[in-house]
């Protein structure tokens, strides 16, 4: 069953053509990561995806379950990481768009927030301050922040930028095991091309004259893929 389906997707960036002619499906409960060179438009894809971006053709079809509830992870800004919150604050805050015009949060929504910290093992970091915790640490607490907004379907845009090959490897794991045990839906942008083939399902690599989309062990016989193998990969 697919959840997510993009047909033919062309968009420019200012004068530039930042996408063109891309097309693929996203089936449930699956992990595919968005790979390319910069400037390849991975993160103009994924704002397509969550219709932040509009393409000038194609089309994007989200499943009705799914629809409205993707939950979002985008690149980290300094500013972000010095957020003044509290640990259990920050992820919360992931059930706003649930509130409506109601200022407070349920009962429901508390008890949810404080089941993906404990489904993320940062449960006892919850009255820490978020700008004291490691890059890691900050990261789990933002993606259990992403599960509070949808609990089907995450969209992660470079989680691991900045982060030591140790914590990489540890979001990496953390999120397989979302899609395995869990039934999650997962799309990645990276540009770690290694721990795709690792740890994806299928992988989209997008290029400005080369396309691939397929399973890693497809993928490590294109020419795209041939330099990267996943048993020197150090996550």
């Amino acid at each position: 069953m697919n959840v997510i389906s993009c047909k033919n997707i062309t968009v420019h960036n200012e004068r530039t053509l930042a996408l063109t002619d891309v097309s693929f499906d996203v089936k449930k409960g699956e992990f595919l990561t968005i790979v390319g060179e910069n400037g390849a438009g991975k993160s103009t894809l994924a704002r397509v995806i969550l219709g932040i971006i509009t393409p000038e053709e194609g089309s994007v079809t989200i499943d009705t379950a799914v629809r409205g509830k993707i939950g979002y992870l985008p690149q980290q800004s300094s500013a972000q990481r010095d957020f003044p919150a509290s640990v259990y604050e920050v992820v919360l805050s992931g059930n706003i768009g649930a509130t409506g015009l109601i200022p407070f949060y349920s009962r429901a929504q508390k008890a949810r927030a404080r089941g993906n910290m404990e489904m993320l093992g940062i449960a006892n970091l919850s009255k820490k301050s978020y700008r004291a915790l490691s890059g890691g640490q900050q990261q789990r607490v933002l993606l259990a922040r992403a599960l509070c907004a949808a609990d089907e379907v995450l969209l992660l845009d470079e989680p691991t930028a900045g982060l030591d090959p140790l914590v990489t490897k540890e979001l990496y794991t953390t999120v397989r095991h979302l899609c395995d045990e869990h039934g999650m839906t997962v799309i990645m942008v990276s540009h770690d091309i290694a721990a795709a083939m690792k740890y994806s399902d299928r992988i989209l690599h997008l290029a400005s004259s080369v396309r691939f989309i397929g399973t890693p062990a497809e993928y490590e016989k294109t020419p795209l893929g041939a330099s990267f193998g996943t048993e020197d990969s150090n996550v």
